[in-house]
């Protein structure tokens, strides 16, 4: 990408959106487009078309979608289904037709088996059956996937798909009804902690493994593999590395300063039992993540502390 590309940003408010924003102005780049939902409902086909035909974007960062933890993708799957494939569907199309010179869409690691070997390598899409938790979320991501894949096949665009981890960090949703389980956690020890609770209910066995990644180094991978990568196969982005959940509730229990005692409640689920990505085409690249856990986690409190408590 050129330093004065145009380069549109879609959901530059949300968690991802935003990071990819800060890394492509610390990187120099000057022409970076930006709409709230205000501005552009990107559920609205016309509405789309007409941004696109205006501003003739050079370079698409797709990085809007509706995203939730299991209870929220549990509770509307209808929504997440038919929201996700609107927004992908009305970008990915009007980026060909306005002829977009590279797009990049995110997807995510649940679109792979919910019991796909470990480490989960790229190859292993469509292998098996979907979590159930969010698989109206998953089916809708692998719908980008095969659009993205389908108009390169097609019309000859360059449309990339990566696949990231699990993600926290500035910016986070900290609801405890919707949010990840990372954030959740995060506020609720917080809280535990202000109102000298004895004990904190922690959902599930703690025993399911997860990866996390940094937003601001998955915004980094992003941008250099916009720069860098000219293929239809999704490649992932991750740690290599993953934790138990009750390892990560250790390491934010500590965080925080959080004295009382932990409640795990088995009847409440675990989702999929372990899901760890293989980053090897990534590190093949020359792309490897430089935020570790305990500094993510970290820098993540102190913001959530800043901005929510």
């Amino acid at each position: 990408m050129e330093k004065d590309a145009k380069i549109f940003v879609a959901g530059h408010r949300g968690l991802v959106g935003s990071a990819i924003v800060r890394n492509l102005t610390k990187q120099g780049y000057s022409n970076i487009i930006v709409r709230t939902r205000q501005e552009l409902d990107l559920l609205d086909a016309t509405k789309v078309a007409e941004f696109f035909t205006t501003e003739k974007p050079e370079y698409v960062f797709l990085a809007a979608a509706k995203v939730g933890g299991i209870m929220a993708n549990k509770t509307y799957p209808a929504e997440f289904i038919y929201q996700n494939l609107a927004i992908e569907t009305n970008i990915i199309h009007n980026a060909y037709l306005n002829k977009v010179k590279k797009l990049l869409f995110l997807g995510s690691s649940c679109i792979y088996p919910k019991m796909a070997p470990q480490p989960i390598k790229e190859k292993y899409l469509s292998t098996g059956p979907l979590e159930p938790t969010n698989e109206a979320y998953a089916v809708a991501k692998i719908a980008g996937i095969t659009m993205c894949q389908s108009y390169n096949k097609q019309y000859g665009t360059n449309f990339i798909s990566v696949m990231p981890t699990n993600l926290y960090g500035p910016g986070d949703n900290f609801d405890l009804q919707n949010s990840h389980v990372l954030p959740a956690m995060l506020r609720k020890f917080h809280e535990a902690k202000q109102d000298n609770k004895p004990e904190l209910a922690m959902w599930g066995t703690g025993s399911a493994k997860r990866e996390f990644l940094h937003v601001d180094d998955l915004a980094d991978a992003c941008v250099f593999l916009m720069n860098t990568y000219d293929d239809s196969k999704i490649v992932n982005i991750g740690t290599g590395e993953d934790v138990s959940i009750k390892e990560l509730a250790g390491k934010i229990q500590k965080l925080v300063g959080f004295t009382g005692t932990l409640a795990w409640d088995a009847t409440k689920p675990d989702g999929t039992p372990r899901k760890w990505l293989d980053v090897s085409v990534l590190h093949g690249l020359g792309w490897h993540h430089t935020i570790s856990l305990d500094e993510g986690l970290r820098t993540t409190y102190e913001w959530y502390v800043k901005n929510h408590s």
